[in-house]
């Protein structure tokens, strides 16, 4: 992965962590046990410090930036979907921020919420626990139900394991040149499913 020493800083990442070697951290961040980060995420830690807890995940194409003197964090079990943008906010423990979200200076997301996909988060946005996000701006729609949040569950469960599945497996290779016979298909760890499809299942 492409680590970059600022002004002395050098980026923290605890030795559970997977980084994928697209993915580029720069001076003040700190990734804890478990976290996994995926292709092309920049962790930009030249102003304020950028803090990834213990078995979150940063996905493909995120952004995390801030001001100085001010920590952007994602709590424990977070889970930060592909192209989100996180700036000088905090997102509490178990929350999920979709697919390009953005969450402004200041805000705070509460523990267990979820913010929808494409979703814009004010500065200084307090929230509370439970809560679902959703629109440009965003607002609270409703509390998060027990069903969302095993849902949510099983989507970090995914990305705790694949930091794993990843470090023990991920390397650089060749492509071939057309798929071989009966080619296997990859599965999870969990019974996760789309939300779409999950409703039709129900």
């Amino acid at each position: 992965m492409p680590c970059y020493e600022f002004e002395g800083l050098i980026p923290v990442v605890d030795p559970s962590a997977y980084v994928h070697p697209t993915a580029v951290l720069i001076g003040d961040v700190i990734i804890e046990a478990g976290v996994y980060v995926g292709p092309n995420a920049s962790l930009r830690g030249d102003y304020g410090r950028l803090i990834l807890q213990h078995g979150s995940n940063l996905q493909d194409g995120c952004i995390m930036h801030g001001y100085c003197d001010m920590d952007t964090v994602v709590e424990p079990d977070g889970h930060i979907g592909h192209g989100a943008i996180l700036h000088g906010c905090v997102i509490k423990r178990n929350a999920l921020v979709g697919m390009n979200a953005v969450v402004m200076d200041g805000a705070v997301i509460g523990e267990e919420s979820i913010v929808a996909a494409m979703s814009f988060v004010k500065a200084g946005f307090q929230g509370k626990a439970k809560q679902l996000l959703m629109g440009q701006p965003a607002k609270v729609v409703r509390e998060v139900t027990e069903q969302d949040l095993h849902w949510k569950g099983l989507n970090t469960l995914e990305y705790q394991v694949l930091a794993q599945r990843s470090a023990q497996t991920m390397q650089l290779v060749t492509p071939l040149t057309r798929p071989e016979t009966n080619r296997p298909r990859l599965k999870g760890v969990t019974e996760v499913q789309p939300k779409a499809q999950q409703a039709k299942v129900d």
